[in-house]
């Protein structure tokens, strides 16, 4: 089975925001990246709304025809907004609010009584949940621990290294990805992944079962249009 691509659409969401109104509306992207081909579409509400608002989220959700999946910090308002909407997917990010964007992975040892409590409940809601890790094999077993369904690896390490050094970025994912799979988790990846090193990526990394890719897709539409720009990342994981 190929690697599922889900669309962040957080950046059309800050284009909208930058001017107010509804343009472009954020609804009808969502339904035409699925209709160009996306199997999923991810959204990360942050604490001060500035791309994708708490409001946005049952409207994608009824309007979602793939796969819906709600990223951030498990703050109890965002809880509250992802067991009231219900998404296929929560992705459970260390970012508290302030910071830019998402650099990093738990550290399941200090975290752990929170992410038992948070996933319980996503669970029992009916949600499956994913939780944004370092790609390193001896961090899979705490991810075990605390009971997620799948594990993110964070790849904006891999994109840096890539550049200079393919096989040795790719090296801590290919063995953590072996680890997890043992473990009987399974894996998505995001951030920073692009049309260079996307396809050696989820060559390289076993049974990658999703890509979250926002900034460098949406970036790439504005020059070859977003079906266009759909189709050649779906390429990619061909």
């Amino acid at each position: 089975m190929s690697t599922k691509l889900s669309v962040n659409i957080n950046k059309v969401a800050l284009i909208r925001n930058s001017r107010g109104g509804n343009l472009p509306n954020l609804r009808q992207v969502a339904i035409d990246c699925e209709e160009f081909g996306a199997e999923g579409i991810t959204v990360h509400p942050r604490p001060d709304e500035r791309h994708v608002r708490y409001s946005d989220l049952p409207i994608l959700m009824e309007a979602n025809t793939t796969e819906f999946n709600i990223e951030g910090y498990p703050s109890p308002k965002f809880l509250n907004h992802v067991l009231s909407v219900k998404p296929h997917q929560c992705t459970l990010v260390p970012d508290p609010p302030g910071v830019l964007t998402s650099s990093e992975g738990w550290d399941i040892s200090r975290d752990k009584n929170l992410l038992l409590e948070v996933i319980s409940a996503l669970k029992a809601g009916g949600i499956r949940v994913s939780i944004f890790m370092e790609a390193q094999a001896g961090l899979m077993e705490l991810a075990k621990e605390v009971n997620t369904d799948r594990v993110e690896f964070y790849t904006g390490g891999y994109a840096e290294r890539f550049v200079d050094d393919p096989k040795l970025a790719v090296m801590p994912h290919i063995e953590a990805a072996k680890e997890a799979a043992k473990l009987g988790l399974g894996v998505n990846a995001g951030h920073d992944l692009n049309l260079k090193n996307l396809k050696y990526y989820v060559n390289e990394v076993p049974q990658v079962l999703e890509v979250s890719i926002g900034h460098a897709l949406i970036s790439d539409s504005l020059y070859y249009g977003l079906s266009n720009t759909i189709l050649m990342y779906k390429r990619q994981l061909a």
